[in-house]
């Protein structure tokens, strides 16, 4: 029985009996049911690939069964070889209290983030089956290696902290299975001496992380993969950063790992604060430290396997992990190469100097810094609760500041067009970013101004194609004004319509009181988002009368949008009864104010005589070449194909 397995036993008599140690003669019953359990992880990963959501995708079935053949074949390799040399196969059941307090945390964590990205969910029969494997993989190269496999619940951990950060699509899902792999294979064959053992070097599902993300950075491939979307929807939970820190707590509480997480946050906090002093913008555009970074923070770089024993060691550690991800998402920004992959890259590199670290540590006396004075004569124990305490205040300090958080001021993009118009350092580039972001989440705003971005090719190049596609996301998510801009685009005009980011921003997050204040005071932009929420129900109950209500009363205070959206609800009878001459009405105000569709729209009513208007020729090529005139190409080619009146 091994040392770690003794101990088990000695502080649980229970574990003792689950433990297991299978052996006996080449024949034995006991030695061939220990020689059949690869069977089983096969045969449920087999049996997990005809349930629907596998088979909805021919790639993804292959996957699977291209890991149950290479689990089989390998199986029978190591049967045959293990009867050719008479070796008696073994394996122990072992209880480590790290590995289910990591699983505890990382399904917490899962289950918050879930909760508001469906595709969690959607992926979690995925996660299921690469646990199978991995139980399949780390069994055959345990017995690959040795006489004894430990089971225990080592691989959750690792496959969970894998799948927080890095998924493959499900036509290239094979490449996550290989990632799982490779995991166990940097654990089981990268090791050294420590403490007067073997150990692993390497945290397995960073080193799998780092080696698979440099992989697809040289090929070029991100698109295969979810990164950039689990980099973004992270943040999607309100408190997601909240959670993480209470999950982390618990963590923390049994293992003193609270130095790392506490001195990647400060070192990361003090670069970005040092970073604003010199540029007056923000480093990470919208955060101090970006919600992934911050679970990398916790998850990920805190494995007490992997990591110093030293106090001073850990505090090391953790700060060249904070100043890792500073260098690295500055690097990876420069040369064009998605930033999420900067909590990654470095940790297998920093695993590698734990033992340089506390050998570091320990050839000087305390007292040659003053340390003594930080810790004097405090037990490990009482260190760790001490550093909770700092770590808690510092948390609280930036969740209440929002240095973290949703309401950072770097997320409203009216902070960055006001750094772009200042010529502040990368403010037009992060303002790209910034709404580019914001439009993935479905912010329409966003989408509107990222179209007008692309359109006009001023601040980035030229995209209509990719300008089109914004500005049809901003519609169909029911900000009228990206469906007259993508009138306008398809038309080839030129003359797109902004929507206040300041108010957008407080819009985009359900916030009415900052619209309704600015409607209260006459601003007709702020009447026409306000109508927007209630016409979709946006944080408030949808009602459709106040919407038109406050339609016309943005149109009266001179907003465009508000005059030509109220007339569409006329013209299409939304919820209403269908009026034409309202809806002209409503187009007139709107051309009269420069929108040229309104122009055009009014224009063919007339030469239509819908709903009863009375036909007027005359008036209607008036209206077409006004919107001709203002740059809108669909008005100027009917104008052509019309023949002029006598």
């Amino acid at each position: 029985m091994s040392s770690s397995a003794r101990a088990v036993s000695n502080t649980d008599t229970s574990l003792g009996e689950t433990q297991m140690a299978l052996a006996g003669t080449t024949d034995s019953p006991q030695r061939q049911t220990a020689a059949q359990l690869p069977l089983y992880p096969a045969l449920l990963l087999f049996l997990l690939s005809f349930l629907p959501r596998i088979r909805e995708d021919a790639a993804l079935t292959w996957s699977f069964w291209g890991a149950c053949a290479a689990l089989l074949v390998w199986w029978w390799v190591l049967g045959r070889g293990a009867a050719r040399r008479g070796r008696t196969l073994q394996f122990e059941f072992i209880l480590r209290q790290n590995h289910y307090l990591q699983l505890l945390a990382h399904v917490g964590v899962f289950l918050y983030w879930g909760w508001y990205w469906p595709e969690v969910l959607n992926h979690a029969w995925l996660i299921l089956a690469q646990i199978v494997f991995a139980y399949g993989f780390d069994m055959l190269l345990g017995w690959s290696r040795r006489d004894i496999w430990r089971l225990s619940f080592g691989p959750f951990p690792i496959i969970l902290s894998t799948n927080l950060f890095l998924w493959f699509r499900d036509e290239w899902f094979f490449l996550q299975f290989v990632m799982v792999a490779v995991g166990f294979l940097g654990k089981e064959f990268f090791t050294w001496t420590k403490d007067g053992r073997r150990a692993h070097i390497f945290n397995p599902s960073g080193f799998a992380l780092s080696v698979v993300s440099i992989g697809l950075m040289v090929a070029g491939r991100t698109d295969i993969t979810w990164g950039q979307e689990i980099a973004l929807t992270l943040r999607y939970p309100e408190h997601m950063y909240l959670a993480i820190f209470v999950l982390g707590l618990v963590v923390q509480y049994f293992f003193a790992v609270t130095l790392m997480t506490l001195s990647a946050a400060a070192a990361l906090y003090l670069l970005g604060v040092i970073y604003t002093g010199v540029t007056g913008v923000y480093f990470f555009v919208d955060t101090s430290i970006p919600i992934a970074v911050f679970l990398g923070m916790h998850l990920l770089v805190t494995d007490p396997s992997t990591s110093p024993r030293t106090p001073l060691g850990r505090v090391i550690f953790g700060a060249l992990y904070g100043a890792s991800v500073f260098a690295l998402y500055a690097l990876l920004g420069r040369v064009g190469a998605p930033t999420f992959y900067d909590k990654l890259l470095f940790v297998p590199i920093l695993n590698l100097c734990i033992q340089a670290l506390d050998r570091f540590v320990r050839s000087f006396r305390v007292e040659t810094l003053g340390l003594d004075r930080l810790w004097p004569s405090m037990t490990p124990r009482q260190l760790n609760f001490g550093s909770m305490a700092v770590w808690t205040l510092f948390f609280t300090a930036l969740f209440t500041t929002n240095m973290v958080g949703a309401r950072h001021e770097g997320a409203n993009p009216a902070f960055w067009e006001q750094a772009c118009s200042e010529g502040l350092r990368d403010g037009c580039r992060r303002l790209v970013i910034k709404q580019s972001n914001n439009c993935r989440e479905d912010f329409a705003w966003s989408c509107n101004e990222l179209g007008i971005l692309l359109a006009e090719g001023t601040l980035v190049e030229g995209d209509p194609g990719g300008a089109a596609a914004s500005f049809t996301q901003a519609c169909d998510l029911g900000l009228t004004v990206g469906c007259t801009n993508a009138d306008v685009l398809a038309s080839g005009g030129d003359g797109f319509m902004h929507a206040s980011t300041s108010l957008a921003y407080a819009w985009a997050y359900e916030d009415t009181q900052p619209v309704n204040t600015a409607c209260d005071s006459g601003n007709g932009e702020a009447c026409y988002l306000l109508a927007e929420v209630y016409r979709s129900g946006r944080g408030v109950v949808q009602d459709e009368a106040a919407a038109r209500e406050l339609f016309s009363r943005s149109c009266d205070l001179g907003w465009p949008a508000g005059c030509s959206s109220l007339a569409e609800i006329y013209l299409r009878g939304e919820s209403v009864a269908v009026d034409f001459g309202r809806a002209a009405e409503g187009f007139s105000q709107a051309c009269s104010s420069g929108e040229a569709m309104s122009c055009l729209r009014l224009g063919l009513m007339y030469r239509l005589g819908d709903g009863g208007i009375v036909p007027d020729e005359t008036r209607s090529l008036e209206l077409i070449e006004q919107a001709c005139d203002m740059g809108l190409s669909t008005a100027c080619e009917l104008l052509e194909s019309t023949p002029v009146p006598r």
